[in-house]
């Protein structure tokens, strides 16, 4: 019998597989780290010493469009981290005398970090849990980066977007 005439059977061909059915993109959000989003960031830190002043901190918050610094020593150790809102409830707290106050005043001195190769879902978690929204990346013992809880769902929706265009593309063709 001439093979255009032979029937097709469930084992007679290889199926294709979709990328939306394969298990790596299934779980590639599940796996995707704070590397990952490191990589895309870029390395820019800013910091500032313990005493510094709250006033230089605001102005350096506004000049570099971040929402947290990280306070390190004289040797570059990191020693705390300060935020907006640390900043914004001493102001409520003591309106007219936050400025000239010191930053080891104002910051939060234990700080959680995190490794470059910690998933970005345990990194969300943990920042939704404690309620805060920046992380310094550690790695061998150095501070390699900073995430916030934006950097976080920024890739996140990156992610959903290039997974909504390929299934887009699998569906038009």
């Amino acid at each position: 019998m001439p093979a255009s005439y032979t029937p097709k059977t469930r084992d007679s061909e290889a199926q294709e597989q979709t990328s939306s059915q394969s298990l790596q993109t299934n779980l590639s959000a599940a796996e995707a780290t704070v590397r990952d989003v490191l990589t895309g960031k870029g390395g820019a830190l800013f910091s500032l010493a313990p005493d510094d002043t709250i006033a230089q901190a605001v102005a350096m918050l506004k000049d570099k469009g971040v929402g947290a610094l990280l306070v390190r020593d004289g040797q570059g150790a990191l020693v705390g981290i300060l935020s907006e809102r640390d900043i914004v409830r001493q102001m409520a707290e003591t309106p007219g005398e936050t400025l000239p106050r010191l930053v080891r005043d104002l910051m939060s001195a234990e700080v959680e970090t995190s490794s470059p190769d910690e998933t970005l879902v345990r990194v969300l978690r943990r920042m939704t849990d404690g309620r805060f929204r920046h992380m310094p990346v550690i790695e061998d013992g150095a501070l390699i980066g900073l995430v916030s809880i934006g950097d976080v769902v920024n890739f996140r929706l990156t992610a959903l977007e290039y997974e909504a265009l390929q299934l887009k593309q699998l569906i038009v063709g």
